[in-house]
């Protein structure tokens, strides 16, 4: 992490999937096999906990979940949590959420999965009520708040940002109406199509899409990819590290930093 921060690497971001049930039926939706890589059997670290310790060894860099299954979540603690991490962070944590693909993860924690994703949309409000709000009250289909107290509050009182993931025109529409940020996981000629269905959302809902900030990227890249990304509008590159082992890591943020960073 430390070495990531030397060579100019903007932000970390990391994922999350509590468990991954063996045999799964539902289709990851990011490679053309329907399947994680790895199948999902290396170690998943959980994200809050991985980016607590993360805020603790670095000074600049921005720390993402991307991304956090929101509907998994209780979001009462999860509000605590996060502004706790933001405030050990000096408000670095950035919050992208998604709905989740993978409906076997869903049934072994015992949360429904229909209707996740209007779930996500009211976490999203009692996320912010818990803290914006001194004594936050919600009522929902969900959620019952009734002068509810939670500090510590994030270090920016408007709260943590809140990135809304996915490659949908559905999560493109949720980006528009709520998100603080849109990330797509996805190459610039999809990127490019889910645009246009943010902005709009975000007009139809009173927003400016202009304060919606863009990250996206789809693996590795190089400067050609960067710049198409850019050209869209795209704010941040999420760039993979392409090794799993921790003694490979520092030459593989060199290398990112000789290929990538140094050149652009």
């Amino acid at each position: 992490m430390q070495k990531a921060e030397a060579v100019g690497v903007e932000s970390l971001w990391t994922f999350e999937h509590v468990v991954v049930p063996a045999g799964y039926e539902s289709r990851y939706p990011y490679s053309s096999s329907g399947r994680m890589p790895g199948d999902g059997q290396g170690p998943i670290t959980d994200p809050l906990g991985w980016l607590a310790f993360a805020a603790a060894v670095t000074e600049r860099m921005k720390l993402g979940t991307g991304i956090l299954i929101l509907p998994e979540h209780n979001p009462v603690v999860l509000a605590k949590l996060a502004a706790t991490i933001d405030r050990l962070a000096a408000g670095r944590l950035l919050l992208g959420i998604g709905v989740g693909w993978l409906k076997e993860e869903f049934d072994a924690l015992g949360v429904p999965w229909e209707r996740r994703g209007a779930r996500t949309d009211e976490y999203i409000e009692v996320l912010r009520a818990l803290w914006r709000e001194d004594e936050a009250s919600f009522s929902g289909e969900h959620v019952t708040l009734d002068r509810a107290r939670c500090s510590p509050r994030p270090v920016d009182p408007i709260g943590v940002p809140i990135v809304v993931g996915g490659h949908t025109e559905a999560a493109a529409r949720r980006a528009g109406r709520l998100g603080d940020g849109f990330y797509p996981a996805a190459p610039p000629e999809r990127v490019a199509e889910l645009l246009p269905v943010m902005r709009r959302a975000a007009e139809e809902a009173g927003r400016d899409p202009a304060t919606i900030e863009i990250t996206s990227g789809a693996g590795p890249a190089d400067l050609d990819t960067v710049g198409r990304y850019a050209d869209l509008g795209v704010e941040r590159v999420v760039v993979g590290v392409p090794t799993f082992d921790p003694s490979q890591l520092e030459e593989s943020f060199d290398r990112l930093h000789d290929d990538l960073l140094s050149r652009l």
